[in-house]
Order: C-alpha cells, then structure tokens, then sequence
C-alpha cells in the first residue's frame, strides 16, 4: 500500500518551524560544510546562504579548508566561503555532516546547532536535528525546510538545491530518490534551476590530470570471492607524477562498482596526510557497517573512514577483512 509523504518523512515537520525561528532570533550565523566538502554539502550551504544573503541575515559559509571542488564554482556565493572563523556567531548550521567529526573542529558546546543531515550514521548531535536517512541527499531536506517555512525560492537557490540533489543521488540513481524526490525536482526547475547547464557545468569540465590517473588506479584493482568484492588504491606518487587533485580519481570507484559481478567495492587513497577510505555495495550489503568499526559512517550502500597512517597497503588488508567477514 502506498504511503502519504508525512507518514514517510522521518523528521518532525514541527522542527522546520523551530529551525527558522531559531534562524531569525540568531544575530549571526555560521553555516559549517563538511570535511572535505562534496557537492551536496557545498549547495545545500549555499542554498541557505543565498536566502540569508536576500533576507539580509548576516551569516558566513565556513569550510576548514580553502581547497574546494572548483566544479562547482558557477553556484551564486560560492566565492563566498571562507576557511576563517567569524569573531561572533551565536547559531551553527551543519549541513551533510554524518558526525559531529565531520564539521572539522570543536564547536562550542554553548552555541545552538541546526543539524540537517541524510547519513545513517547522524546520532543527532544539534540542538534540532534535521535529519532522515531515507532522503536521496541533504539538499532534499533543506529543499523540505524551505517548502515548508512558505519560503521563496529563487533561480540561485534552485540551482543549488539541484545540484545538491543531482550529485549525491548518482543523477537520481540511487535507491533513495523516490516520486517525492522527482517532485522536488521538477519544482526547482520550474523555479530556474537548468538540467542542461547544470550537468555541463558538472560533468564535463574534468581536468587532463583525471585521464592520467585513472588508469594507474584502474589498475590497482583486485578481486575477491570469485569478483564479488573489489579494491582499488591510489599511491600517493600518482598524485605528484600526474598533477591530479584526489577529487579526480573519485570516478574510478563507481567505475568499479558498474562491473556486474561486483557487489561490493572500495578505494583506499592519502587525503590531507590520513588514509581515506570509500565504501560502495549494492544490494543488502551494508558498508555503513564496515565504516562504523573504525569510526567512520555513512549510508547503506555508501560510507567511508580513515585512518591515522600512510600505510595504505596495510589499510587495504584491515578493511578488505572486516567486508569479507560482513559479506
């Protein structure tokens, strides 16, 4: 029997109307994108950037590092975040973050915390937590919070929210996108989000690096449990040989993962000095699991972790256990 969409949303519609109250009574307000932000977290920061900015809020979009993914630069105010604190704020919005470790820093435990989050493994660690793992991406939920505060969506926050909502579902792929996500959808581009542009802009401006990398990475591969389960790595001389950034070999997994035979994948690489893994499965197998014994978490089908060492070889073996033992 088909469900009502209240019945199938996880978050208390009452907490929308909280969460922008709370937004209004705030004098300034930092919005903190993830470690190592994707595009879900950057335009689901900047969608509520471009209403603070319309709506004269003073706020700032903060991420711990200045190295952003430039593909995303044609969002209004992306030149707007900043790796530098504000002075004083008094509200912290996350946005994306499957753990408070994922803002990057120690938040002060006196300032209010908005959460709006879509991973699994989200403890709801804000003082209002917006947070549903059955959402397609976190977009979607800031998407809910703007329909159901009665708030005006412009073509810059369509076009953030889209983006937010493309990327994070795999260009609605994934499980997780359902008729509501393709309402929403539809709605941003009737408010002047373009497909078309928005996918260029996307997906085709790779760098020559991305070509000279994937390949050694590709070869990396080995299979497992007659190819069920597949490794890849990157070292990270391939990044000094090639010139390439480790966004650019973010591909090669879901190549992998697009081979039938395999079930489930992931990717060991050096990012920022610690070991970072990416987990990818389909099906019932589930590497939120896997992710979580070493601290790390995510979705269902998706999740990841690192480690405090260079030692990919010897990450590769500890992680390639666990997923043998849990599948």
């Amino acid at each position: 029997m088909k469900k009502d969409f209240i019945v199938n949303n996880k978050i208390n519609m009452s907490d929308y109307a909280k969460a922008l109250e709370l937004i209004e009574k705030s004098r300034y307000i930092l919005i903190i994108t993830h470690v190592n932000p994707d595009a879900d977290s950057i335009s689901s920061a900047l969608a509520l950037s471009n209403l603070f900015y319309e709506n004269k809020i003073k706020h700032k979009v903060f991420n711990i590092s200045s190295d952003l993914p430039q593909n995303l630069d044609f969002i209004e105010r992306f030149d707007k975040i900043t790796d530098q604190f504000p002075k004083f704020f008094d509200l912290a919005i996350s946005v994306d973050c499957g753990t408070i470790k994922r803002l990057g820093f120690e938040l002060d435990p006196k300032i209010p915390l908005i959460n709006f989050d879509h991973h699994k493994s989200n403890n709801d660690y804000g003082i209002i937590n917006l947070v549903d793992p059955m959402k397609s991406s976190t977009a979607e939920i800031v998407y809910d919070f703007f329909k159901y505060n009665g708030l005006y969506i412009t073509k810059n926050i369509a076009t953030s929210l889209y983006v937010g909502i493309y990327d994070d579902s795999l260009a609605f792929s994934l499980g997780r996108c359902d008729e509501m996500t393709f309402d929403k959808v539809n709605h941003l581009v009737e408010f002047g989000a373009s497909p078309s542009d928005i996918a260029n802009r996307m997906k085709r401006r790779d760098s020559l690096a991305k070509y000279r990398i994937i390949p050694k990475v590709l070869e990396s591969l080995e299979l497992y449990e007659e190819g069920k389960i597949a490794t890849i790595y990157a070292k990270e001389e391939w990044f000094k040989e090639t010139g390439a950034h480790n966004r650019d070999c973010e591909d090669a997994l879901n190549m992998i993962m697009s081979m039938q035979i395999v079930r489930a994948a992931f990717f060991v690489r050096i990012v920022n000095k610690v070991s970072r893994v990416s987990i990818r499965s389909k099906g019932g197998i589930d590497v939120s699991k896997v992710a979580g014994k070493f601290g790390g978490g995510g979705h269902f089908n998706a999740a990841g972790c690192t480690f405090d060492t260079l030692d990919i070889e010897n990450v590769r073996e500890i992680v390639l256990k666990e997923l043998l033992e849990t599948t």
